[in-house]
């Protein structure tokens, strides 16, 4: 703040009251209720315009200028909120909580709730099928406790970490809107690119007080029963996070009741550069379009969309789980009894938030509309569970069960179609309470009342021209001509006199004065007290509730998994204890939807003989398409999900790992080929022989001997160290050699032929090296002007025939004798040998044979200078 505002003295009752609160709350925009509107004043005012794209007005003076102001309507604040939050600010919402009526000065106001981007809970803040997360992060000495909250589900969970590496996967894996870390963390690299990042005092994961923290919240003496009592960096994170979420939200967190410890080594590992390459629900560009979710979600929930997007980033290593999953899929494809699942789960909606809000005690009209439909809906779902043959599929019906005593409160209790809000009321439904019938009865009312009083007391006294009236001053009253006024009966009280007539009250218009302006607010505290008796009673049962809603939600996955395998002509995977892939026909599951022509599949086999596969072929070919789809049926198959091939058996698989293309990573200030090699040494350290390894053009961004021999080196550490199964596309054709060299590599390569000079892409994967890249035609496909391709053809052929004189050149890396038995040689690499329009020869030139049979001890001087002349002329042709 300035001086001249924390001078508090200079201004007025209300400005130092807002001051006051402001300077307890610094870091967010306060949204100070006066009246009708929330104000913002001095910079928060001027950041608010900006970015709400309000009028900057002013109100009073502070120092001799006037004090910046805008201001938003309170009835249509949650559109402003909502767009102050995606913009990353933190709002703290103050209102009125004392009676103006009875107020000496400012009337009360205290900061009810604080709205952080990774705290939120209404719908109108949050995406329908992504978890909107809070993630606190305590480091020591390179290993990390983790913790992350969605308060919209209560949904808790804990992990130690032990590298940077594994903070950026777990980071990149769950993108949260919120990230909380100490002042002295040191890792910031980490946390670029992310925003809502806020900085915590270190007391606040101070390790007794956030068990202490925990334990009360969770109801326990100690954290043994979830399993994470040894985690003590982790349980310093989860408590600072939750005492963060308390102090947002200014209210009991109930619907926070477990802590679930979740294990690295339970899951099938991706890396954050993995996740981006294989875009599994963000694509390349940060949009959710042509992802695998894209193509996977059909849920008929968001709180099953949400389900689908945690599987689908963290697949399991556990078959047996996996396998109840997939076993339940098959249950429900047959009969087709997945569509009236389906049809049902879309009438029940997303209850796991709403019943966050019921526990929030913030759930409005439409929440508990949402859960009656789904409470009404429950029955015909068990229903049409009945006949699905699946333990799994029985055991979820159950933890949803039936809820007809809340089902018959809520059908009693709210109409049909509620409003927004229950500050208006018109929400409970007639006949369900006496009293505010009455009530209603009298506000409702009151005109035809007056008439029947009118009529009534004009026969009475006779008098024709008495009437009934109203004013705010003097309330209900029978007015007289001053004439007449002699003949008013004698229960008449005069109650005002006017120059042409008298104005009386009776002891009836009196009681009912006193009812009738009394009604409405009568009636609206009274509807608001039943309505908080209803969202008591949900909250009652809010436990099993929520173990509902997780079972709705994964069987809303399950049921999604089905119909996905009908409609996209998915298959079954089977699971082997032998490591290995055996793909018949398998197809990219996005590429696939995305071709207007027919998608050419592709068998992939790999066991303990073809542990790596060095794939070959043109640009644009098909290579990259066909790794990934490798990686995204291994991915598939571990969701629990059937995938898209024939027939697929796979083996263990521990992490997925991919090195396929990169950008410069200016922010961090690394070149292409600098980010390349951190990915490659990322792989080389922490691939095992139970990893997939997708691995495209190592080495491409340097010279071609260093490219080169990196590509060499890395792909033999693979086969020959590690021994996981990999992928290994190139455009070195030099190491296709590395099949005759290393026991478990075989060559594969991706077809394409020539057509009127035009290159025809074939798509399919066979066994062997590729002949040639059609570098040159793929070009011409791109647009290169035609000029451009004639020099590049010129220059091609110039370049085949200095290779074709060039000397042999060393080795990229040496291989002993007894390393290989399938090469007498390794071919030599000079700059670089061509063969068509990029690929170098193998095949030993006639200079080389030529010297390879000559017996040099055995010539006279004159014969060597002849074979000398010999050779000279060999080299020549």
């Amino acid at each position: 703040m300035s001086a001249a505002q924390t001078d508090l003295s200079q201004h007025t009752p209300m400005m130092r009251q807002y001051l006051k609160i402001k300077g307890e709350h610094p870091d967010e925009l306060v949204f100070y209720r006066m009246g009708d509107f929330y104000e913002l004043f001095y910079e928060d005012a001027r950041k608010a315009a900006e970015l709400m794209d309000i009028t900057l007005t002013a109100r009073g003076q502070s120092g001799g200028s006037p004090i910046p102001m805008a201001g938003i309507p309170y009835h249509s604040a949650e559109g402003y909120i909502a767009r102050l939050v995606r913009a990353g600010q933190s709002i703290a919402i103050c209102e009125q909580i004392g009676d103006p009526a009875t107020s000496k000065g400012p009337v009360d106001r205290q900061v009810v709730r604080i709205v952080t981007p990774g705290t939120l809970s209404d719908d109108a803040f949050l995406e329908d099928r992504r978890d909107n997360l809070l993630v606190a992060i305590y480091s020591q000495r390179q290993q990390f406790g983790f913790a992350s909250l969605d308060i919209s589900s209560g949904r808790f969970t804990v992990s130690e970490l032990d590298d940077l590496e594994s903070l950026q996967g777990e980071l990149q894996r769950l993108r949260p809107a919120e990230i909380l870390v100490s002042e002295d963390f040191p890792y910031q690299d980490v946390l670029e690119g992310y925003t809502g990042i806020r900085r915590q005092g270190p007391w606040l994961f101070e390790s007794d007080t956030a068990r202490r923290v925990l334990t009360q919240q969770l109801q326990v003496r100690d954290l043994t029963g979830f399993g994470c009592d040894d985690l003590t960096l982790a349980i310093c994170a989860a408590g600072c996070l939750l005492q963060y979420a308390k102090e947002t939200q200014r209210t009991a967190l109930p619907h926070i009741r477990k802590l679930s410890r979740e294990r690295r080594e339970e899951a099938v590992i991706l890396d954050a550069t993995s996740r981006r390459n294989l875009e599994i629900d963000t694509n390349l560009m940060g949009g959710s379009q042509h992802t695998l979710a894209w193509v996977m979600d059909r849920t008929a929930t968001s709180m099953g969309g949400r389900q689908l997007r945690r599987w689908l980033n963290r697949p399991l290593r556990d078959v047996t789980v996996v396998g109840q999953r997939q076993q339940a899929v098959a249950a429900l494809l047959d009969g087709f009894h997945y569509e009236p699942v389906h049809d049902l789960l879309k009438t029940i909606g997303d209850i796991e938030r709403v019943l966050a809000r019921v526990a929030l005690r913030s759930a409005r009209p439409r929440d508990l509309a949402r859960l009656r439909d789904a409470f009404q809906a429950l029955p015909d779902l068990q229903q049409a569970l009945k006949p699905v043959n699946s333990h799994h599929i029985v055991k979820l019906a159950t933890t949803i069960n039936e809820y007809p005593e809340l089902a018959d409160l809520l059908e009693r209790a709210i109409i049909d179609n509620p409003p927004v809000v229950i500050r208006d009321g018109g929400v409970i439904r007639e006949d369900f309470d006496e009293e505010l019938d009455e009530l209603r009865n009298i506000s409702e009312n009151a005109g035809q009342f007056l008439l029947d009083v009118e009529t009534r007391e004009r026969e009475r006294t006779g008098i024709s021209t008495l009437k009934v009236g109203y004013n705010r001053v003097h309330g209900y009253y029978i007015e007289i001509t001053r004439a007449q006024s002699g003949q008013a009966p004698v229960d008449y009280i005069r109650r005002q006199t006017l120059k042409n007539a008298e104005r009386f009250i009776t002891p009836e218009l009196k009681e009912f004065e006193d009812k009738a302006l009394s009604a409405r607010s009568r009636s609206l505290a009274r509807e608001k007290a039943l309505y908080d008796e209803v969202l008591e009673a949900v909250a009652a049962e809010l436990a099993p509730l929520q173990d509902a809603a997780q079972a709705l939600a994964e069987l809303d996955v399950l049921s999604n998994f089905a119909e996905r395998a009908t409609s996209l002509r998915f298959s079954a995977p089977e699971f082997s204890e032998n490591p290995g892939f055996d793909i018949e026909e398998g197809r990219h599951p996005v590429v696939e939807q995305l071709l207007s022509d027919p998608y050419v599949p592709n068998d992939l086999l790999m066991d303990r003989q073809r542990r790596m596969l060095v794939i070959t072929g043109p640009n644009m070919g098909g290579k990259s398409t066909y790794m990934r789809q490798a990686a995204l049926i291994a991915l598939l198959a571990y969701t629990g999900s059937f995938v898209p091939a024939n027939r697929v058996v796979i083996g263990p698989v521990d992490r997925i790992f991919t090195r396929m293309g990169s950008s410069d990573d200016i922010a961090g200030g690394r070149s292409t080929f600098m980010v390349e090699m951190t990915e490659t040494a990322n792989i080389l350290h922490n691939a095992t022989e139970y990893s997939l390894v997708l691995m495209d053009e190592v080495g491409r961004g340097t010279s071609t001997f260093d490219g080169l021999s990196l590509a060499w080196a890395t792909a033999e550490h693979l086969a020959k160290h590690i021994r996981c199964y990999t992928l290994f596309a190139t455009h070195y054709f030099e190491l296709t050699q590395l099949a005759d060299e290393l026991e478990h590599a075989v060559n594969v390569h991706l077809t394409a032929t020539e057509h009127d000079d035009t290159i025809v892409f074939l798509h399919n994967v066979h066994d062997g090296p590729a002949s040639q890249s059609y570098g040159l035609q793929v070009a011409k496909l791109a647009g290169v002007p035609q000029d451009v391709i004639r020099n590049a053809r010129e220059q091609l052929s110039h370049l085949e025939g200095s290779a074709a004189s060039a000397s042999p050149g060393p080795a990229p890396a040496a291989t002993s004798p007894a390393e290989n038995g399938k090469s007498k040689r390794r071919a030599r690499v000079s700059e670089p040998v061509m063969q068509g329009d990029m690929f170098a020869s193998l095949e030993p030139s006639r200079v080389e044979e030529t010297l390879a049979e000559l017996d040099v001890d055995g010539l006279t001087p004159r014969d060597a200078l002849n074979r000398l002349y010999e050779l000279k002329e060999l080299l020549k042709k």
